[in-house]
């Protein structure tokens, strides 16, 4: 199975390469790499978020059709946890994963702009542990910045719309130490779906997995596994959104 994993407001693709090796026995991971970072630095970020969306989601659509027998799920962190829902659902219906992992985030109709009605970016870094993790090296501070605040841009032109639950499964976690994040609003993930929902508060912060650590790998074997084992079903047709060409990268 592969999974597709979404970074954090201002994250990178190697923000999983820890969580990438503690699941090869049982997935494959790819990451995106967003524009205005990395390797990508020089790549303007699209002007709103449901252009981002389409975008992921045209960059993705040849990559569906690996792992077992083209069988995938989502995960993703704070703002890449919205993402990947909005990835999803721009997504054509027979095309969408399995399952969506969403981490330290509210559900998409009580999102609204949270990461910057009261936040500024270098505010973000400190309370998403990550203003430790640049300390050491005061050259990435201003990459790291510079990421964050085009994110916080994107994020501040999503709007919820109304629409029809999707089919797939969603996950919801929290760390029990986010800053960030009532775990009460975990359960808002629920009317999201037509398919099977749990959440859960597991150890750790706003951030799981990081540079430094793969954050909820044996949950994720476990959730991953059950699916492997289990005998895919088609997911529920359900409103579609087009997509527009752009592209995301793989993090091995």
């Amino acid at each position: 199975m592969r999974l597709f994993c979404f970074p954090h407001a201002g994250g990178d693709a190697t923000a999983y390469t820890p969580l990438a090796r503690a699941l090869a026995p049982v997935a494959e991971v790819w990451a995106l790499r967003p524009p205005a970072r990395g390797g990508r630095s020089r790549h303007p970020m699209p002007p709103d978020f449901d252009s981002l969306a389409a975008a992921v989601a045209e960059a993705l659509a040849p990559h569906l059709t690996g792992g077992d027998g083209g069988r995938f799920a989502f995960y993703g962190q704070s703002f890449g946890a919205l993402l990947a829902y909005e990835v999803a659902r721009a997504l054509p219906a027979d095309r969408r994963p399995e399952l969506i992992v969403a981490v330290g985030a509210p559900s998409p109709a009580e999102w609204s702009g949270r990461e910057t009605r009261d936040l500024d970016a270098s505010e973000l870094l400190r309370l998403t542990g990550l203003e430790e993790s640049v300390r050491a090296h005061p050259d990435l501070v201003e990459l790291a910045l510079g990421a964050l605040r085009a994110d916080l841009a994107v994020s501040a032109t999503h709007r919820h719309r109304p629409h029809a639950p999707i089919g797939s499964a969603i996950h919801a976690l929290a760390g029990a130490d986010d800053p960030m994040l009532a775990t009460a609003g975990l359960t808002g993930w629920a009317a999201h779906t037509r398919g099977a929902f749990g959440h859960r508060v597991v150890p750790g912060g706003h951030l799981l997995a990081t540079v430094d650590r793969p954050g909820p790998a044996d949950l994720l074997t476990s959730l991953l596994t059950s699916l492997l084992t289990s005998r895919p079903t088609p997911l529920p047709a359900d409103r579609q959104v087009p997509a527009a060409p752009r592209n995301a990268s793989r993090e091995q």
